[in-house]
């Protein structure tokens, strides 16, 4: 044998033996860095149901096609993804498609995911195999017509999905390309943040925001909604990180965010988060989709029920003149009184308020909810609370109520 093919044949015996003694950290590597992305990615926040176990789904989450119970992600061969290859979880994760060779639905956001590379998503794959098995059956999504036909969503992706991996902008500095990656890819912020059309395609870059579970997921083009243009870096970091700052406190679907996944992320990449977002175009809010007409007395009677309510119920709290204390906030000269959709000071109302617990705030104040007002009460309360103290917010009717339901 030629020496040069004698030492080809060495090399490649040593290959498949000497590097046994590394795979256990290189595959600890592997996992771990999977389960940072996931964390980025709040899987375990949309898969796991209420009282269930972690990641092995049937979380309710409802949309305006209707209800979507989200699959089980654990390694189980018959009810999980026990059984997927790596190649068909890239498809699934990248491109939206199953094993089957079926369309996913955009209520996963495979559209944000796509911007992960092989590399990333086969990370992923590594950790949720790591994962305990569960066996948990899902049951059937619960959808109106057309969005109960699968086959549609095939024509829906040609429409309105383009795969494709993050581009880094070299105009842009390092920090910056981290933190768009973030939140356009696993972090998936826009799937929230960003109004839909009739036909569910997300208009990114809309300054009206988008609704998630009966709540208003605001815009992050507006710094009048959720946009962090004009805050301080160190008081947007703090709120991603602890769910709390100076300048607000997160509540409903957010609070879960910041539990379940942004607490988790290295400072560094929230500050490469919110580097970004503060880079957005700040642009004026849209106008309410629905601006409620009312006479001057019927106006004038909601004020009226509205202050009863909040000195009965509301003051102790919030001030007399809305101005917060300790345990709760202003209300006078707050964003979120102010938006121009007023869902989440309904649901505020309705379900109480609660922020996350963190590190940085382990016994975080809560709003009771008060499920005894009728939604003639929660709409006049809502509208004595954005129209006093100088705000000049719309008014809230009764129907709005009604359809925040």
């Amino acid at each position: 044998m030629p020496f040069r093919h004698l030492a080809t044949s060495l090399l490649g015996l040593a290959a498949l033996l000497l590097p046994m003694a590394g795979t256990a950290e290189t595959d600890a590597e592997v996992i771990a860095e999977g389960k940072y992305l996931a964390r980025a990615a709040n899987c375990m926040g949309c898969h796991t149901a209420r009282g269930g176990e972690d990641f092995a789904g049937g979380h309710r989450l409802g949309t305006d096609f209707g209800t979507f119970f989200t699959p089980n992600i654990t390694p189980d061969a018959d009810t999980g993804i026990g059984d997927w290859t790596r190649q068909e979880f890239r498809k699934a994760m990248r491109h939206g498609r199953r094993p089957d060779g079926s369309a996913l639905y955009p209520a996963c956001p495979y559209t944000s995911f796509t911007r992960m590379n092989d590399e990333k998503i086969d990370a992923i794959h590594a950790y949720l195999a790591s994962l305990p098995a569960v066996r948990n059956e899902i049951r059937e999504h619960s959808l109106s017509f057309p969005a109960s036909a699968r086959p549609l969503q095939r024509a829906w992706q040609r429409l309105y999905f383009d795969a494709g991996e993050f581009e880094a902008d070299p105009e842009r500095s390092d920090t910056w390309n981290r933190g768009a990656f973030l939140v356009r890819g696993p972090a998936h912020c826009m799937a929230c943040h960003a109004d839909r059309d009739r036909f569910g395609s997300a208009r990114t870059e809309s300054p009206r925001g988008g609704h998630v579970q009966g709540w208003y997921a605001p815009s992050l083009y507006s710094s009048r909604e959720a946009g962090l243009q004009d805050w301080p870096e160190e008081d947007a970091v703090t709120l991603l990180r602890v769910g709390k700052s100076d300048g607000g406190v997160v509540t409903g679907p957010m609070a879960d965010v910041v539990y379940d996944s942004l607490q988790h992320l290295g400072e560094d990449d929230i500050r490469a988060m919110v580097h970004y977002l503060q880079s957005l175009p700040d642009r004026d809010p849209e106008p309410a989709r629905h601006q409620p007409g009312m006479t001057q007395q019927r106006y004038d009677g909601m004020l009226s029920r509205g202050s009863e309510i909040y000195e009965n119920r509301c003051m102790d709290c919030h001030g007399r003149s809305g101005e917060g204390s300790e345990a709760a906030g202003a209300l006078a000269g707050n964003r979120a009184v102010m938006l121009n959709d007023p869902t989440n000071v309904i649901q505020v109302i309705r379900r109480g308020g609660y922020a996350p617990s963190t590190a940085g705030n382990r016994r975080p104040f809560g709003m009771p909810p008060f499920p005894d007002l009728n939604d003639a009460d929660i709409a006049a309360v809502a509208t004595y609370i954005r129209r006093s103290w100088g705000n000049e917010a719309s008014p809230v009717s009764r129907s709005t109520v009604e359809r925040s339901r």
